[in-house]
């Protein structure tokens, strides 16, 4: 499913207009997104929590030299999954 499936989905469940959809979708994305620059976690009880993690640097291989280059350090966005969402994918 991609982003357009989903607004799809979302119209013919709600009964909203596509154009309504959309919007309700870019806006949840956004409220995450910006959560997550902040550093912030999201909670969606039942479904799972957004957070950022951090990467320490590290010393990586370019595979094709074999020369040693530093990776810096980094955040990165993760997901868990809650209970209600593993057990909804497992019946």
């Amino acid at each position: 499913m991609n982003k357009n499936d989903l607004v799809a989905e979302l119209s013919d469940s709600t009964g909203l207009t596509k154009a309504d959809a959309t919007k309700a979708v870019d806006g949840v994305l956004d409220c995450i997104t910006n959560a997550l620059k902040k550093g912030d976690e999201v909670r969606l009880v039942g479904f799972g929590t957004f957070a950022v993690a951090s990467r320490a640097a590290s010393t990586g291989r370019n595979p094709r030299t074999g020369e040693a280059i530093a990776i810096q350090a980094s955040k990165r966005p993760k997901f868990s999954a809650g209970k209600a969402l593993k057990d909804a994918v497992n019946r």
